[in-house]
């Protein structure tokens, strides 16, 4: 949701065309707060205390401004299919114009169109009616995806495409697929809170493109700010 969140933002910034983000597990309350977060540099828990420094608070009205003028549009509704996104989409290209990028978080909360026999089939349908929604509507579709446990036990435990989650077809379906994959994550509780102490400095993150239809794959590795949930450029 962070990585989905932050290419949102920059998508909007960059584009200044409609990004439609579908919620399935997060209300829309709560993506604002992480986007406020993100924005600002200022802690989600702090938010929503009610003991924030003059600096904080400036920091919060600043970067609701900001996130004010961005056209980012969040739908938070629950089992929603391929149809229904389709058509609040076309919706919303009547209403502002054409979508420069559509977010679906996650695609195992989402219903299928039609009905099958088992929960394989089931993704199945839903990733291939995302795939038709972005060759119908003609934007690129960012589909978040639950990983299988099994990258839990593995040495390394670097995501790959047998990770996705209940359904081959996701990998056959999408023209990208990125992994994101942070060695920090699997540190003691008590080492991550003593690192999240100095909260603007940056953790090595990779993001690993695992699957590139029309071009190469590999490594990029960037900065995470946990404190923020926001990725950044390295220093070098």
């Amino acid at each position: 949701t962070a990585l989905a969140l932050n290419i949102s933002v920059n998508c909007a910034l960059a584009t200044k065309e409609p990004v439609a983000i579908f919620s399935l597990e997060m209300s829309g309350a709560q993506l604002v707060r992480r986007l406020v977060s993100m924005i600002s540099g200022v802690r989600g828990d702090v938010l929503k205390s009610t003991h924030i420094t003059d600096e904080q608070y400036t920091k919060i009205v600043d970067a609701c401004e900001e996130l004010s003028t961005l056209p980012i549009y969040i739908d938070d509704s629950s089992e929603i299919n391929g149809l229904e996104i389709k058509g609040k989409c076309r919706r919303l290209q009547q209403q502002h114009g054409e979508l420069a990028l559509i977010v679906v978080d996650y695609l195992q909360l989402m219903r299928a169109t039609r009905k099958v026999e088992n929960r394989v089939q089931e993704v199945g349908e839903i990733a291939r009616s995302l795939k038709a929604v972005a060759k119908d509507l003609s934007v690129p579709v960012v589909a978040l995806s639950q990983l299988s446990r099994s990258v839990e036990t593995r040495e390394g435990r670097k995501p790959q495409l047998s990770d996705l989650r209940e359904s081959g077809s996701i990998e056959a379906e999408a023209d990208l697929v990125m992994f994101i994959f942070r060695e920090d994550y699997y540190k003691p509780k008590e080492e991550r809170a003593q690192e999240l102490v100095n909260e603007n400095v940056a953790q090595e993150a990779e993001i690993i493109i695992a699957k590139h239809r029309n071009g190469p794959t590999g490594t990029v590795k960037v900065g995470f700010q946990p404190a923020f949930a926001r990725f950044v450029n390295l220093k070098v």
